[in-house]
């Protein structure tokens, strides 16, 4: 069987065409893991073609471009293409330059590999008998199943591309700033808040950066249209459609808000969508994978405690809950809370949510890979007394379950109300946290900026 031709006419593309300009920096990168499949996933239009383009590109400043080669999967004319057209991409390849096949390391960073079924044996045998290096894409949290890391041995290593954080959708318009907060003057300040709040509507999509309302809402609609049928329905042949859209509208018009499988379950129902339980969670699973939502459990040590209390459910970026959410009705507090979680994600913190008795709530109990920990309240209104007190009580309680816990109390704004707060608990603005340099630890608490 011939190489298909269309597989050859990209090879030979990407041979032959010049590094492509550099976009928007990401602050993710690879981890230092020499020998490994490297596998970029995250939701679709998050900026992992991009990505991928970026590290071609710095190869090819320290390699002669055609030992970096980018190549796309994600094209209708190879739908059903088999996985030995993958092996014969790789002879053309060798055939073209013979002189690097077992004396220079060749990088191959394929996008979308996993519309190929099989990719990841065609990736161990080459990886098993040739000098390379893979780097593959795919919006599907399954591209290191356990069925993958069987077939890999052990050698995939996941990097999760995300939409814009806030630091990156200041740097996305040429507003980075590199000053320490503490000395920033009353104008930057201002104008970094008022880009927060823009950041809190807009979210981070790089395609939605600076379209108009109406605009940006068909934008990112079409985005969750195309995850839904391509991520879901085309890949696992659903066939409950209408409730996986009622259940995708729902899941993003009540970020921050608690659920059950069981209450979705009674949801759909009511609404006429005669779905069984076990598919409601298959269906949840999938919107999962597919990187449109995250969902957070009760802290506990005890699994049955956490399987049978509600979980939280947060989009991937705050700009869908305006997108989705059209009752007009506010939802800065939601917003803000989503912005919250998604960092600590991208920080790769163990995030669960703390539930004392006496009413008591924390929005996040956190552990760093370092095994930091933290307990962080969110808080869109602390500039009204009682709010802030009750946020403080909630913090000071589950303080005494979770003793080593740094106590962070993060909010819209600078304006907080004159409260008396423990020495422990850090008062901090959520723009100012974000924009602290050190990407994936917790932020320790080193000063008390409450109010006395």
């Amino acid at each position: 069987m011939s190489l298909h031709p269309v597989i050859l006419e990209k090879l030979h593309a990407a041979l032959t065409a010049a590094t492509p300009a550099q976009l928007t920096r990401r602050d993710a990168g690879l981890p230092a893991a020499p020998g490994k499949v490297h596998a970029v996933t995250g939701m679709r239009r998050a900026g992992k073609t991009t990505f991928l383009r970026q590290l071609q590109a710095e190869r090819r400043r320290e390699l002669p471009p055609e030992r970096a080669v980018f190549m796309s999967f994600d094209d209708d004319r190879l739908a059903d293409l088999e996985l030995n057209q993958l092996g014969q991409m790789l002879d053309e390849y060798y055939r073209l330059y013979p002189q690097l096949r077992g004396r220079e390391t060749v990088y191959w960073f394929l996008d979308e590999i996993q519309l190929v079924p099989g990719w990841e044996r065609f990736v161990r045998r080459v990886m098993d008998n040739e000098r390379v290096e893979f780097v593959v894409s795919g919006s599907s949290a399954r591209m290191l199943s356990r069925e993958v890391h069987t077939s890999l041995r052990g050698r995939g290593m996941e990097t999760i591309i995300r939409p814009f954080s806030f630091r990156e959708f200041l740097r996305h318009r040429g507003e980075e700033e590199q000053v320490e907060t503490t000395l920033w003057t009353k104008e930057l300040r201002s104008l970094i808040e008022n880009r927060f709040r823009e950041y809190l509507v807009q979210g981070g999509f790089p395609e939605a950066q600076g379209l108009e309302h109406q605009l940006r809402v068909e934008l990112l609609q079409g985005y969750v249209d195309t995850v839904l049928f391509r991520d879901v329905v085309e890949r696992y042949g659903i066939s409950q459609v209408a409730a996986l859209r009622w259940m995708t509208r729902h899941c993003l018009r009540n970020p921050a808000a608690t659920f059950s499988v069981h209450r979705l379950y009674q949801d759909l129902k009511a609404q006429g969508h005669g779905v069984a339980k076990d598919a409601v969670h298959a269906l949840l699973g999938h919107l999962l994978d597919a990187f449109l939502i995250s969902t957070v459990s009760i802290a506990t040590d005890s699994e049955r405690r956490r399987n049978s209390n509600p979980r939280k459910v947060y989009p991937v970026d705050p700009g869908l809950i305006g997108a989705f959410d059209t009752s007009g009705r506010t939802n800065l507090g939601h917003a803000l809370e989503t912005v919250v979680q998604n960092e600590l994600e991208r920080r790769k913190g163990e995030l669960s949510y703390v539930k004392l008795d006496g009413g008591y709530e924390v929005d996040f109990y956190c552990r760093s890979l370092t095994g930091e920990e933290s307990l962080i309240q969110v808080c869109v209104d602390a500039g009204k007394i009682e709010i802030a007190q009750r946020e403080l009580r909630a913090l000071e309680a589950a303080g005494k379950q979770y003793p080593k816990a740094n106590r962070l109390l993060l909010t819209l704004t600078q304006d907080v109300a004159p409260v008396t707060a423990p020495s422990e608990v850090l008062i901090q603005p959520v723009y100012e946290w974000m924009l602290i340099p050190g990407a994936n630890g917790m932020n320790k608490v080193k000063k008390h900026h409450g109010h006395n």
